[in-house]
């Protein structure tokens, strides 16, 4: 069963770096858009990145210049490089494939000011 396992995730000051890794198993999605959404307490789940299988990619306005998503296709693992972090950068981030509608469980991201 296709699967998507995210982690790295945790406490980081205002200024810090993270870096997420969302695992892929039960297939491999090499050809396939892969996402990064969120989704702050009490608010809907926002669009923050996208790799398309060639290696483009895209960028919501408000994480343009600071989070770079990567993929690996040989560890069939998607990253998100998220860097000079903000306390409204908080949320529960998570891990998509858009063409088939799969969502990962998601891993929490704490910027404290």
């Amino acid at each position: 069963q296709e699967q998507l396992v995210e982690s790295g995730g945790g406490l980081v000051q205002a200024g810090g770096s993270l870096r997420l890794s969302c695992v892929t198993s039960g297939r491999t999605f090499g050809t396939k858009s892969m996402a990064w959404f969120r989704q702050a307490p009490g608010k809907e789940r926002d669009f923050v990145a996208v790799i398309i299988g060639s290696g483009g990619t895209n960028y919501a306005d408000s994480v343009k210049g600071r989070f770079t998503i990567s993929r690996d296709n040989a560890k069939n693992t998607v990253y998100l490089q998220m860097n000079n972090l903000k306390p409204e950068d908080t949320a529960v981030y998570y891990c998509n494939v858009p063409d088939l509608g799969l969502w990962g469980k998601g891993t929490l991201v704490t910027v404290s000011s």
